[in-house]
């Protein structure tokens, strides 16, 4: 610290306390005015009501929380916003009988006789309808944050010490330069910042979901109008807040600065996986749902990310394959242009066996399996005549890789084998002769 900042200091400091000991003067003052008569009896009052909603409330959830469990038909949301009704049933009841006793004395005495009743009455409504208002919002911290700073917010506004709390969050502060930061100008540009943000996440997920619904864009480039989308009111949600609160945006050229240095030194990998899934989604290679191969990973695409595709295989397990990868590295996609996918299977029979009938009985098996496509039908042929065999292809189509493929397989040949046990058709084994030379002679021991 400089020497010449200590006065700055304590002058500071001195202002706080001063603004400190007038807020606590006028709470002192309003504490000692509820020694009043008539004020006391309107705590009283307060307090009589307090406990008529809560007998009220005790003997009204059960109903309600029966005539719930008997609309479990109804949508969600409606059910939703009955659980919080239910919950603060005692706050929605305090705050109508106080009203209407409010009303009742401001016609039958004089108003000064029910000032603190219209001050607790105004503070209910005001917290009551918060509490409603902030459960649009889905996180439950940030839902905590904004509930309980609306709280403060307005009960300092229907008290009336809005100014004198400005006043000492505004006292506190600290300088960088030419800029100057204090306790309420960060509450404030936090508030916005919320507000905008809140409003950005529901315009970008009321569009998401229409775009996700249109059934004339193709999946991938869904996925890409939707990060766009989301990028671009965030982004505009941040600097339009920040100049909403009087932030100057040309502090940020240094910050903008050093993250272009770190992206061209230690954020490589990062912009390469980003461009690589923006390429992706531009060529449509994959999309949600195609069944792919990386590898040795077999499975099907689940989402597409910023950074990685997310592919899950038939175990179950769930792969996070770099954008990259998938750029720079061969990809089987099953499902590219059509779902149709072909499969062969090899088996082989004795030569005894007449290869017409085999053709005939491989083909039928095949078809008789479910998944095996009728319009696409089955064919089989000959390849090679092998050692102890002849050798066939079975082909086949299926159009539901994600169903998987080795299961399929094994159907197939299940269905091979037993229509050769029911027509005696034979799958020989590898079998050798021995020939002994002119001459020649064959010693045998018997074993002990």
């Amino acid at each position: 610290m400089e020497p010449d900042e200590l006065p700055d200091l304590v002058d500071q400091a001195a202002d706080i306390a001063a603004i400190g000991q007038g807020v606590l003067g006028e709470v002192a003052a309003f504490f000692e005015s509820l020694l009043r008569p008539w004020n006391a009896y309107q705590v009283g009052i307060i307090v009589a009501v307090w406990l008529l909603a809560h007998v009220a409330s005790k003997l009204l959830q059960p109903r309600l929380h029966e005539w719930m469990r008997a609309r479990e038909g109804w949508p969600k949301w409606r059910l939703r916003w009955l659980l919080v009704v239910h919950k603060r049933l005692r706050m929605i009841f305090f705050v109508a009988l106080l009203w209407i006793v409010l009303a009742t004395m401001r016609e039958v005495t004089w108003g000064s006789r029910s000032y603190l009743i219209g001050i607790v009455a105004n503070l209910a409504l005001a917290w009551l309808i918060v509490t409603f208002a902030t459960r649009l919002i889905g996180n439950p911290f940030v839902r905590s944050i904004v509930r309980y700073g609306a709280w403060a917010w307005v009960t300092l506004r229907i008290v009336g010490l809005t100014e004198e709390a400005v006043e000492v969050l505004d006292a506190v502060a600290f300088e960088m330069g030419s800029v100057r930061l204090s306790l309420w100008l960060l509450l404030q540009g936090a508030f916005i910042l919320s507000l905008f943000f809140i409003a950005a996440r529901f315009i970008t997920k009321q569009t998401a979901t229409r775009i996700q619904s249109n059934e004339d864009i193709s999946p991938s480039m869904r996925v890409l109008v939707v990060k766009f989308i989301q990028v671009l009111l965030y982004g505009a949600a941040f600097f339009i807040g920040l100049r909403a609160v009087g932030f100057d945006l040309t502090g940020l050229a240094v910050l903008s600065g050093a993250i272009g240095v770190g992206l061209g030194f230690g954020l490589q990998k990062v912009v390469s996986n980003l461009v690589s899934g923006i390429i992706i989604l531009l060529d449509k290679s994959i999309k949600p749902g195609d069944v792919i191969t990386v590898g040795e990973t077999f499975g099907w695409i689940n989402s597409l990310g910023a950074r990685y595709v997310s592919i899950t295989t038939r175990d179950g397990r769930e792969y996070l394959i770099p954008n990259e990868d998938l750029i720079t590295t061969q990809v089987v996609n099953w499902s590219h242009s059509n779902d149709f996918v072909r499969l062969d299977i090899y088996f082989g029979t004795a030569y005894g066996d007449n290869p017409h009938e085999v053709r005939k009985l491989a083909i039928e098996a095949a078809k008789s399996v479910d998944r095996v496509l009728s319009f696409r039908p089955p064919v089989c042929h000959i390849v090679g005549f092998g050692d102890s065999s002849v050798d066939y292809i079975l082909r086949f189509w299926i159009r539901d890789p994600t169903g998987g493929l080795t299961n399929i397989r094994g159907n197939v040949y299940l269905a091979l084998w037993d229509a050769f046990a029911e027509h005696g058709i034979s799958i020989p084994f590898p079998q050798r002769e021995v020939k002994m030379l002119e001459g020649s002679q064959l010693d045998t021991r018997a074993l002990d």
